[in-house]
């Protein structure tokens, strides 16, 4: 009986976690993803996949201390090779996308975003919100940006910096920041969309911003994670991260 009984929760146990994969991807994917994560499950029935967001290098550090991922979607290609060199993928590195940048700010702020970036030395711009450099790619390129133009130093003590670009956005729309540094992906959402407007920088302004995913060692045996994995790369996906402005590899 008592075989039986420890059985039978196995079997549930067993039950409850088949068709799940645990991804963990950077914040500028939190829209795209949302769709890709409702189009999948509505083609995959038996299938869920439980998605987790933040900045880049956070989920590589939690990776490489045991977090059980199944697939990593970075904003960054790099970390994703340093994962592979580590030994923690069970794939090649792909790139996914290239990211975009620009700068956002509210409507009711009155202040016309297409001036670019003389509109940060405005009196009126008190606090510039970037991701943290530190381990935000979109950081990284707004930094970059901003040496780039010769505005860094100019701006620089205006700068507070979020943990991403999800908490960067949330700063702006806080009024804990006048304007922001973001990605196309997030500022092109319905949501901020209609409360800001978005001013994209030039591609040289900054390096290019190459996305790179893999299948993790702890996904390679969980069906729905490659299922997953290749569903990045379908013509679904494909026209969402367009819609998000994200750039892809062939384009």
């Amino acid at each position: 009986m008592i075989i039986k009984t420890i059985f039978s929760l196995l079997v549930m146990t067993s039950s409850i976690f088949a068709g799940v994969a645990k991804i963990t991807a950077a914040s500028d994917l939190v829209y795209a993803f949302s769709e890709m994560k409702s189009v999948f499950e509505k083609q995959n029935p038996d299938d869920k996949v439980l998605i987790s967001f933040g900045s880049s290098g956070k989920a590589y550090t939690q990776i490489i201390n045991g977090a059980p991922y199944d697939l990593y979607f970075s904003a960054s290609m790099k970390y994703v090779q340093n994962l592979e060199k580590k030994g923690f993928t069970a794939t090649k590195p792909k790139i996914y996308a290239y990211g975009q940048i620009g700068l956002w700010i509210l409507k009711d702020k009155n202040l016309d975003i297409n001036r670019g970036m003389s509109i940060l030395l405005d009196p009126r711009i008190q606090k510039i919100a970037i991701a943290n450099p530190e381990h935000a790619p979109y950081g990284v390129a707004a930094v970059e940006a901003l040496k780039n133009k010769k505005y860094y130093k100019k701006v620089k003590e205006k700068i507070v910096t979020g943990e991403n670009v999800s908490q960067t956005a949330q700063f702006v729309q806080s009024g804990a920041a006048d304007i922001g540094i973001l990605p196309i992906s997030l500022a092109s959402s319905k949501i901020l969309k209609k409360i800001g407007d978005f001013y994209l920088f030039p591609a040289d302004w900054h390096n290019a911003i190459t996305q790179g995913y893999a299948l993790l060692k702890h996904g390679k045996d969980n069906p729905t994670a490659k299922k997953f994995e290749n569903f990045v790369s379908s013509k679904e996906a494909r026209e969402i991260f367009n819609k998000y402005g994200f750039k892809l590899s062939d384009e």
